[in-house]
C-alpha cells in the first residue's frame, strides 16, 4: 500500500505551477521527489557510456576514435549514448565511417543529432540514413527509461529554439511512458540553467518532463564539463571526444562518461582519452 502523505500531494500540486527554470534555481524536481518517497519498482545494475561531440572529420579522426572505442569495450557497458555532432560537416561518408567504428563496440548505440550533423541548414539526410528512427525516440533498459531528443535548429549553434516537431513528439508520446520509472534524457544542446548555448525554449521541453522521475540529463555542444543538481537529478555537459576540436573552456582533456547504475542511482566517471601532441583545429561551432 502506498503511504498516505497529504503534505507531499500538496507540495507536488504547488510545484506543477512553477516553471522548469524556477525548479532548476530551487534545486527541485517534483517527479524525482515523489519517486524517492514511493519507490521505483524493479531495476538492475548496469553500465552505460555517454560520449559527445565526436566531430569525425577525416581518417586521422577515425584512427583515434578506433582507439577510443577499444577502450570503451573494456568497461563491459551495455549501451552507448552519442550526444550529438557525430561528424564535423554532415557528410555521408563520415557518418558511414563513424558508424562502422562504433559498431565494433558490440552493444546498442543510441545517437541524437547535433548542429554539425547537418550538411546544410535543412539537409540532415545523411544522419537520418545512417541512424534511422534516431531523431526523437525512447527505449527501456533494465527498468530504466531513456529519452533521446532532437534539440537542433539546423546549423545554428546559438540563440536556438527546440523545434515544434520535438515538443509535439513529447506531447504525443510521454503519455505512454511511466512517470515512476527512473528516466534519463539525452540531447545535444545543453538543458542546464545558465549553461552556454542553452536553447531559448529549453524550459518548454523540461516542463513536459517535470512529473517524471528524471534522474539524469546528458548534453553536449558546449565542450566543457558543467553540472546542475536538482536533488537527485543531475544535468551535465562534458568535454568533447574529438581529435580535431577544442574544448570551449580551454581545457585539454578529451574523453567520455562511464556511468554505473548501482542500487537505483547513477555514478559517473570521466574517462580521459589522450590525444597526440599536435596543433588542434580551432573550434568555431
Amino acid at each position: 500500500m502506498k503511504p498516505s502523505l497529504p503534505w507531499l500531494t500538496t507540495r507536488r500540486e504547488a510545484l506543477k505551477h512553477i516553471s522548469a527554470g524556477a525548479l532548476l534555481t530551487m534545486g527541485l524536481w517534483p517527479g524525482a521527489l515523489s519517486a524517492g518517497i514511493f519507490g521505483w519498482g524493479n531495476h538492475r545494475d548496469f553500465r552505460f557510456i555517454v560520449v559527445n561531440d565526436l566531430h569525425y572529420l577525416d581518417e586521422d579522426c577515425g584512427r583515434w576514435l578506433t582507439g577510443v572505442v577499444a577502450r570503451m569495450k573494456s568497461h563491459q557497458a551495455e549501451l552507448c549514448l552519442i550526444v550529438g555532432d557525430v561528424t564535423d560537416d554532415g557528410k555521408r561518408e563520415h557518418f558511414a565511417a563513424a558508424a562502422e567504428i562504433f559498431r565494433a563496440l558490440g552493444i546498442p548505440v543510441y545517437p541524437v543529432i547535433g548542429n554539425h550533423d547537418y550538411l546544410t541548414q535543412t539537409d540532415r539526410s545523411a544522419y537520418v540514413d545512417a541512424f534511422p528512427d534516431r531523431l526523437n525516440y525512447h527505449f527501456e533498459h533494465r527498468g530504466w527509461q531513456f529519452i533521446g531528443l532532437d534539440t537542433s535548429e539546423g546549423l545554428h549553434y546559438q540563440e536556438t529554439e527546440i523545434s515544434r516537431d520535438t515538443l509535439r513528439w513529447l506531447d504525443d508520446h510521454l503519455g505512454g511512458l511511466s512517470q515512476r520509472q527512473p528516466t534519463v534524457l539525452f540531447t545535444h544542446f545543453p538543458m542546464g540553467a545558465g549553461v552556454r548555448y542553452r536553447p531559448r525554449n529549453a524550459d518548454a521541453l523540461l516542463d513536459r518532463l517535470r512529473v517524471f522521475n528524471l534522474q539524469a540529463v546528458y548534453n553536449g555542444h558546449f565542450h566543457a564539463f558543467t553540472e546542475t543538481r536538482l536533488g537527485s537529478t543531475v544535468l551535465t555537459t562534458n568535454q568533447c571526444c574529438a581529435l580535431k576540436r577544442n574544448n570551449h573552456d580551454g581545457t585539454r582533456e578529451k574523453g567520455y562518461f562511464l556511468c554505473s547504475i548501482r542500487n537505483g542511482s547513477i555514478q559517473r566517471t570521466f574517462v580521459e582519452c589522450p590525444v597526440p601532441v599536435a596543433p588542434a583545429k580551432i573550434s568555431n561551432l
